[in-house]
């Protein structure tokens, strides 16, 4: 791991644990081992590397998570929507990268502005997009009853993001709450999907 990377990896784990302002740039230095301003030939001061993580999760999540741009073929069937709404769920919950940063958005949304709308994109507002897209397109056909496809998505995901929260705080309930999210899809899928 270079410099650059450890450098990014524990400010990351500092900004989820103190928050932006309770991290200095010498704690940054101290735990990656350099001197403080060492720090300044990798980045231009603590805001460059808290833009080069936000940007770093926001290509991560949208490459494994999706978008409303980009999520990838439509499922085909109950089963593979399923098995496609875990897969995204279960990257959500276990990848410690995105779990950090989510944690560091939910404590500072309420100090920035910027913070709270990444926020609610990746908690209501992009999910919901995104998942209207996929309803509307397998409504299309003929997958799923015809009904008001943003209102289904949000159904769809507003318990699962409470969920994610749990796991956020109780991650000893990770496995748990894995299943309830899986019982909420099923459950979704009878009510809402012809098949």
């Amino acid at each position: 791991m270079t410099t650059r990377e450890r450098i990014l990896d524990e400010t990351l784990t500092l900004f989820a644990d103190n928050g932006y302002d309770g991290t200095s740039v010498e704690q940054i230095a101290d735990k990656v081992g350099i001197k403080a301003p060492s720090l300044y030939n990798h980045f231009k001061g603590k805001e460059d590397i808290l833009n080069t993580l936000i940007d770093m999760a926001e290509s991560r999540y949208e490459k494994y998570f999706g978008s409303d741009k980009r999520f990838g073929r439509l499922p085909g069937s109950k089963e593979e929507f399923i098995r496609s709404e875990i897969q995204r769920v279960s990257f959500t919950v276990n990848d410690p990268a995105i779990c950090k940063i989510r944690k560091f958005l939910v404590r500072e949304q309420f100090r920035n502005e910027r913070f709270a709308e990444i926020t609610t994109k990746h908690q209501l507002n992009g999910v919901k997009k995104m998942y209207t897209k996929i309803i509307e397109g397998m409504m299309g056909k003929g997958l799923f009853k015809e009904d008001d496809p943003e209102l289904l998505a949000i159904e769809l995901i507003s318990p699962v993001a409470l969920w994610i929260a749990k796991a956020d705080r109780q991650p000893q309930y990770r496995q748990e709450i894995m299943q309830d999210i899986e019982k909420h899809v099923r459950h979704f899928c009878d009510v809402y999907m012809t098949e």
